[in-house]
């Protein structure tokens, strides 16, 4: 049995000889390959040209199980690595394939674990629980409907509807993502977050990374004010710091956040809500940046500078 390892977190894990600005500190790691599915933004969709393992801007080279899980133990033990967590491609008997992951990864360490991965039932949420897990991300990505019939190919209604119905029967281990930059309105994604928030749903944000090879290659990431304005929005509603209903939108873009400009930029002053968000110890190192460039989530603390500057994005943008 062999898993496919991020680069950084090979890196992390003396399986690469890879020189990293900023280090994982969740280990990632991802099960199966040839995606069933065809989603039009994923290097792993069924029609995809592109590089064969990689995810997003990420590279993940195979590495036998029985090679990584030890390694995975020393970092644990040694505090580098804080969580593991699976992503899981579509294909063959994928749900028996990550239960075996998670029991492996259980016998060598007692860490957090998550997994990302395509359900169609609450019954297969309890019985990945039951296994070890310890949340369970169902992506979403996409904001509306239309976007994800458009971009996944199948019911949006549904997919909500399973979230809903298992985060209801497993409050604070049912999560989601949410890719900024598919075509949504700022208002689109900002509503939806609300309402995730409201059930209780841990939301990722990602920003578009347009892959060769996939069907959106041409399509151009989000700006990085709409980016920085959900990124504040989620912030915000998640600590129940703005209403949902407080909040005000023109042409589908957020105009009136509900409160001061003196109390926005106080509640974001920290910089918190610009880093990578998802399941705690999660950073995702360059998951859609380049070395180099401005981050849309900052895998680590951000310094005074890039705090003021982001905030600025927010206020002024």
């Amino acid at each position: 049995m062999h898993w496919y390892v991020s680069e950084g977190t090979a890196a992390v894990l003396g399986l690469l000889p890879v020189r990293l600005d900023a280090a994982p500190t969740t280990a990632y790691l991802m099960t199966g390959e040839h995606c069933a599915r065809d989603c039009a933004f994923c290097a792993q969709a069924r029609s995809s040209r592109g590089r064969a393992h990689r995810l997003s801007r990420v590279i993940w080279p195979p590495f036998p199980a029985g090679e990584v899980l030890p390694r995975l133990g020393d970092a644990c033990r040694a505090g580098r690595i804080r969580r593991a967590c699976f992503q899981v491609v579509h294909s063959g008997d994928y749900l028996h394939r990550v239960r075996q992951a998670v029991a492996e990864v259980r016998r060598e360490v007692d860490i957090p674990l998550c997994v990302s991965i395509g359900l169609r039932t609450v019954e297969q949420v309890r019985e990945l629980l039951e296994a070890g897990v310890d949340v369970v991300g169902l992506p979403l990505d996409a904001a509306t409907p239309q976007l994800y019939r458009e971009v996944k190919g199948s019911s949006w209604e549904r997919h909500l509807r399973l979230l809903q119905e298992a985060a209801a029967r497993f409050p604070g281990r049912v999560g989601t993502h949410l890719i900024i930059g598919l075509g949504e309105s700022e208002e689109e994604a900002i509503r939806l977050i609300g309402e995730l928030a409201a059930c209780g749903i841990g939301v990722a944000l990602f920003a578009f990374t347009p892959l060769p090879g996939t069907r959106l290659e041409h399509h151009r990431p989000p700006d990085l004010r709409t980016y920085r304005r959900v990124q504040a929005a989620h912030y915000l509603l998640k600590r129940g710091l703005v209403r949902p209903d407080g909040m005000k939108f023109k042409d589908g873009r957020l105009v009136d956040w509900g409160i001061s400009r003196e109390e926005l930029v106080l509640y974001l002053a920290d910089g918190e809500a610009f880093r990578t968000t998802g399941c705690p110890d999660c950073n995702r190192p360059y998951y859609n940046e380049r070395p180099g460039k401005t981050p849309y989530n900052y895998p680590r603390p951000l310094n005074p500078r890039e705090a003021a500057e982001a905030v600025g994005l927010v206020v002024e943008g």
